[in-house]
């Protein structure tokens, strides 16, 4: 049994064997109440979300609470590669948009193609909110980038605006111990003062 929660423990992000182990023998010192509890919080979490029908981001509510707000602008959509994408941009507290969530990246040595993501979808929504401005927010590696490639050319005979968000440095950081890619990219992104 302890092998066995090590093991489904391991298959979690980020959680290596040794860290599997300090988990398991640290919910064996727990009270049952505890641990039932935690089971339950999981149990329920698969049971009751579910992605939003419009923008595919997580909810316990069809259409998601960003998509029922009257308040946001809904010709201005920011197309993110995971929910948990749409929850650092909102953080951020700036946006006032709507989003789309495309559930991943393409990646063909992966086998994820077009039609593994969300993009018919997008194009139906652009279509249908008459969106005015499409905003790429796709993750600053080669998938992310070849994603935004790819939607930019799909968006664009639509005659309407594509943008990418801009990368570069981050707050606080010191330029001596940026990467190149880093620093040509803040290049490329800047903007007049």
């Amino acid at each position: 049994m302890v092998s066995r929660l090590i093991e489904a423990l391991q298959r979690l992000p980020g959680i290596g064997p040794k860290t599997a182990q300090r988990l398991t023998f640290h919910l064996l010192k727990q009270p049952v109440a505890e641990v039932q509890g935690l089971a339950d919080a999981l149990v329920e979490l698969k049971a009751q979300v579910l992605h939003c029908s419009r923008c595919f981001n997580i909810t316990d509510v069809d259409p998601c609470r960003i998509c029922r707000d009257p308040a946001r602008d809904v010709r201005l959509l920011c197309v993110v590669e995971e929910p948990n994408d749409l929850i650092a941009m909102e953080r951020t507290g700036e946006y006032r948009g709507h989003y789309h969530v495309l559930l991943g990246a393409l990646s063909p040595l992966d086998g994820i193609g077009p039609d593994e993501l969300k993009v018919r979808e997008l194009l139906a929504r652009v279509e249908a909110d008459q969106v005015r401005e499409v905003i790429l927010a796709t993750n600053p590696n080669v998938e992310g980038d070849a994603t935004a490639i790819y939607l930019a050319k799909l968006l664009h005979p639509l005659a309407l605006t594509v943008t990418r968000i801009a990368r570069g440095l981050p707050v606080g950081g010191d330029l001596e111990y940026a990467d190149e890619v880093t620093l040509a990219r803040a290049l490329e992104g800047r903007r007049e003062m």
